[in-house]
């Protein structure tokens, strides 16, 4: 997986600010890594199923998740982090 650039939804954004200071921290350091190699298994990257085929996934925290989309030329499209149960609000 290419990662060129990643873009961030009026949503992310959002929930991004509502995170608490030590998960946001966390969260930038994670974007950090999957810039630099979006494989590295802290990551624990994963490409969803079901009605969230073609939604992938990385790991902030135990309990938090970034939610993303592939865009052409390596664009990623952060739009939603949070709890676990995020996948079940999309």
């Amino acid at each position: 997986m290419i990662v060129a650039d990643i873009e961030y939804t009026t949503t992310f954004v959002k929930q991004f600010q509502k995170l608490p200071d030590r998960v946001q921290k966390i969260a930038i350091q994670k974007e950090t890594i999957f810039r630099q190699n979006p494989l590295h298994p802290s990551l624990r990257l994963q490409e969803l199923n079901g009605a969230l085929r073609g939604v992938w996934s990385i790991s902030v925290t135990m309990n938090y998740r970034i939610m993303f989309k592939r865009k052409p030329g390596g664009v990623i499209l952060f739009y939603s982090i949070g709890k676990h149960d995020i996948y079940q609000q999309l």
